[in-house]
Protein backbone atom coordinates (compact mmCIF):
# COMPACT_ATOMS: atom_id res chain seq x y z
CA UNK A 1 0.00 0.00 0.00
CA UNK A 2 1.01 3.84 -0.38
CA UNK A 3 -0.33 7.13 -0.14
CA UNK A 4 -0.65 10.24 -2.38
CA UNK A 5 -1.65 13.68 -0.67
CA UNK A 6 -2.61 16.63 -2.55
CA UNK A 7 -2.51 19.14 0.01
CA UNK A 8 -3.77 22.54 0.08
CA UNK A 9 -5.62 22.60 -3.70
CA UNK A 10 -6.83 26.76 -3.52
CA UNK A 11 -9.87 27.89 -5.08
CA UNK A 12 -12.99 30.02 -5.27
CA UNK A 13 -16.23 28.45 -4.72
CA UNK A 14 -19.85 29.53 -3.95
CA UNK A 15 -20.92 27.36 -0.99
CA UNK A 16 -22.95 28.15 1.75
CA UNK A 17 -26.16 28.82 3.38
CA UNK A 18 -26.32 32.28 2.78
CA UNK A 19 -27.39 34.20 -0.27
CA UNK A 20 -24.66 36.36 -0.47
CA UNK A 21 -22.14 33.34 -0.38
CA UNK A 22 -23.72 32.32 -3.60
CA UNK A 23 -23.42 35.59 -4.93
CA UNK A 24 -19.70 36.34 -3.93
CA UNK A 25 -18.50 33.33 -3.14
CA UNK A 26 -15.32 32.72 -0.57
CA UNK A 27 -11.69 30.87 -0.92
CA UNK A 28 -11.31 27.29 0.07
CA UNK A 29 -8.88 24.70 0.67
CA UNK A 30 -8.90 21.16 -0.22
CA UNK A 31 -6.79 18.38 1.11
CA UNK A 32 -7.18 15.06 -0.81
CA UNK A 33 -4.94 12.10 0.50
CA UNK A 34 -5.85 8.55 -0.99
CA UNK A 35 -3.87 4.88 -0.07
CA UNK A 36 -3.85 2.58 -3.56
CA UNK A 37 -1.52 -0.51 -4.20
CA UNK A 38 1.49 1.42 -5.63
CA UNK A 39 4.06 -1.38 -5.70
CA UNK A 40 3.51 -2.03 -9.57
CA UNK A 41 3.68 1.94 -10.43
CA UNK A 42 6.74 1.67 -7.95
CA UNK A 43 8.49 -0.82 -9.86
CA UNK A 44 7.27 0.30 -14.08
CA UNK A 45 7.32 3.87 -13.95
CA UNK A 46 4.38 4.05 -15.47
CA UNK A 47 1.75 6.54 -15.33
CA UNK A 48 -0.90 4.24 -16.17
CA UNK A 49 -0.10 1.81 -13.29
CA UNK A 50 -0.68 4.37 -10.62
CA UNK A 51 -3.18 6.91 -9.26
CA UNK A 52 -3.14 9.97 -11.76
CA UNK A 53 -3.07 13.02 -9.35
CA UNK A 54 -3.78 15.05 -11.91
CA UNK A 55 -7.32 13.51 -12.05
CA UNK A 56 -7.89 13.90 -8.85
CA UNK A 57 -7.25 17.39 -8.79
CA UNK A 58 -9.77 17.37 -12.37
CA UNK A 59 -12.16 16.32 -9.55
CA UNK A 60 -11.94 18.17 -6.88
CA UNK A 61 -12.01 21.63 -9.13
CA UNK A 62 -15.04 19.81 -10.72
CA UNK A 63 -17.19 19.38 -7.69
CA UNK A 64 -16.14 22.36 -6.42
CA UNK A 65 -17.53 24.50 -9.39
CA UNK A 66 -20.80 22.79 -8.31
CA UNK A 67 -22.44 25.06 -5.16
CA UNK A 68 -23.95 23.25 -2.05
CA UNK A 69 -25.34 24.78 0.97
CA UNK A 70 -23.13 22.36 3.12
CA UNK A 71 -19.36 21.58 2.56
CA UNK A 72 -20.45 17.89 3.93
CA UNK A 73 -21.89 17.67 0.51
CA UNK A 74 -19.46 18.72 -1.72
CA UNK A 75 -16.91 16.71 0.09
CA UNK A 76 -18.61 13.44 -0.12
CA UNK A 77 -19.76 14.29 -3.79
CA UNK A 78 -15.73 14.77 -4.29
CA UNK A 79 -15.22 11.33 -1.99
CA UNK A 80 -17.78 9.16 -4.33
CA UNK A 81 -15.67 10.55 -7.64
CA UNK A 82 -12.34 9.34 -6.15
CA UNK A 83 -13.69 5.84 -5.66
CA UNK A 84 -15.99 6.07 -8.58
CA UNK A 85 -13.41 7.02 -11.14
CA UNK A 86 -9.98 5.61 -10.14
CA UNK A 87 -10.41 2.01 -9.23
CA UNK A 88 -7.19 1.66 -7.57
CA UNK A 89 -8.15 4.09 -5.06
CA UNK A 90 -8.68 1.80 -1.67
CA UNK A 91 -9.70 4.40 0.99
CA UNK A 92 -9.98 8.31 0.39
CA UNK A 93 -9.77 11.42 2.80
CA UNK A 94 -11.07 14.78 2.04
CA UNK A 95 -10.71 17.93 3.71
CA UNK A 96 -12.58 20.60 2.33
CA UNK A 97 -11.98 24.27 4.48
CA UNK A 98 -14.05 27.59 3.70
CA UNK A 99 -11.74 30.55 4.31
CA UNK A 100 -12.67 33.18 6.79
CA UNK A 101 -16.24 31.91 7.01
CA UNK A 102 -18.99 34.76 7.88
CA UNK A 103 -19.74 33.18 11.53
CA UNK A 104 -19.38 36.65 12.76
CA UNK A 105 -16.00 36.16 14.75
CA UNK A 106 -12.21 35.80 13.75
CA UNK A 107 -12.07 32.43 12.54
CA UNK A 108 -9.27 31.23 10.14
CA UNK A 109 -11.42 28.67 8.46
CA UNK A 110 -13.99 25.74 9.02
CA UNK A 111 -13.71 22.74 7.65
CA UNK A 112 -15.32 19.36 6.99
CA UNK A 113 -12.96 16.41 7.31
CA UNK A 114 -14.65 12.66 5.71
CA UNK A 115 -13.30 9.43 4.40
CA UNK A 116 -14.80 6.50 2.83
CA UNK A 117 -13.36 3.35 2.10
CA UNK A 118 -13.97 1.61 -1.16
CA UNK A 119 -16.77 -1.66 -0.24
CA UNK A 120 -15.49 -4.71 -1.68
Amino acid sequence: MGIIKLTDIRLFANHGCLEEEGKIGSAYSVDVKVQADLKKSALSDALHDTVNYVLINKIVKEEMAIRSALLEHVTYRILSRLLLEIPLISKAKVKVAKINPPIGGNVADVSVVMTKKRKK
